[in-house]
């Protein structure tokens, strides 16, 4: 079982700048799930993956060449780095699919069932203690996420189940990412990253067929935007999991889901009614009371007097 330690001084400056880095991740990857979707109206779920993937992974090579270091990594094909990539490649295929068949926020929503399946991951594999109060925080996200999604029978379609396999995805590749080779960098599991998103969008189109025609040129347009936070949100996110505690920085992945909610009401029509609004205030809630916990814990107890 592998452990991560932190020293007691330096505890709160990680996990606060881990959480800074999550929050922008976030908003960065909510911006290119609005892209996707908006994509997806154009040309087919697998070729944008595909297109997305290819221009990502140019991105990040070209950054890694410029650092002076290999595109890839001798570990690239290592049991951690190989497991990283089998969850990328399932989280990216099934949310693909989930954000062009489903409405952006119940795909949003449902993808913030991640943290406490992270926190939970961090806990049983990487070591990390992960005290009651954080435990009942994560609780509380996720209460929030079912009011959002207010569970019934049609909650369990093809469609709930597509973003249900993307969490899981994401969340494993999350737990591979702290546990990846510590002489990885951020550049060379960029382009890993995207050559597995290559990878994805090829299996997608192969099952659902080879698109008829090229992108429309505004499509183009938003390919290149989508590509550019793509690889801004996918850099932010390494350097959060790599920085704090998995346990605080995960919650922060919330804000994804309110960025997805104005996106979804202002672009797309959609409207969150009461239960909505409601399961988001439990979600920040829920966040920033273990980023304020997380300080407590790690904050050096004051010296006594002789």
């Amino acid at each position: 079982m592998l452990c991560v330690r932190r020293d007691a001084g330096s505890g709160v400056t990680d996990n606060l700048r881990g959480a800074l880095w999550m929050l922008l991740a976030m908003a960065g990857f909510a911006v290119e799930d609005m892209l996707f979707k908006l994509i997806t109206r154009d040309i087919s779920p697998g070729f944008a993956l595909a297109i997305f993937g290819l221009s990502g992974m140019v991105l990040f090579a070209a950054l890694s060449r410029r650092a002076g270091e290999p595109v890839l990594h001798p570990q690239t094909f290592r049991p951690r780095l190989l497991l990283r990539s089998g969850f990328e490649i399932a989280g990216r295929l099934f949310f693909a699919l989930a954000l062009a068949y489903t409405p952006l926020s119940s795909t949003a929503a449902i993808l913030q069932a991640s943290p406490l399946v992270v926190t939970f991951g961090a806990a049983l594999f990487l070591g990390e203690k992960v005290g009651m109060r954080r435990w009942t925080a994560m609780a509380m996200g996720l209460a929030g996420v079912l009011l959002i999604l207010k569970p019934t029978p049609e909650a369990f379609r093809l469609d709930a189940l597509l973003a249900l396999a993307a969490m899981i995805g994401f969340s494993g590749r999350d737990l591979a990412t702290r546990a990846a080779p510590q002489g990885v960098s951020r550049w060379q599991l960029g382009t890993l990253g995207f050559a597995v998103l290559l990878i994805a969008g090829t299996i997608l189109m192969l099952t659902t067929g080879v698109p008829g025609h090229l992108p429309q040129p505004a499509t183009w347009g938003l390919l290149a935007a989508e590509t550019l936070f793509g690889v801004l949100a996918y850099t932010a996110l390494t350097l959060a999991i790599q920085t704090g505690e998995i346990s605080v920085v995960a919650p922060f992945r919330y804000l994804r889901l309110l960025v997805a909610l104005l996106f979804a009401y202002f672009l797309f029509g959609e409207r969150p009614d009461l239960w909505t609004l409601a399961g988001a205030v439990l979600i920040v809630g829920s966040g920033i009371y273990t980023l304020l916990r997380s300080g407590r814990v790690a904050s050096p107890p004051p010296p006594t007097r002789p």
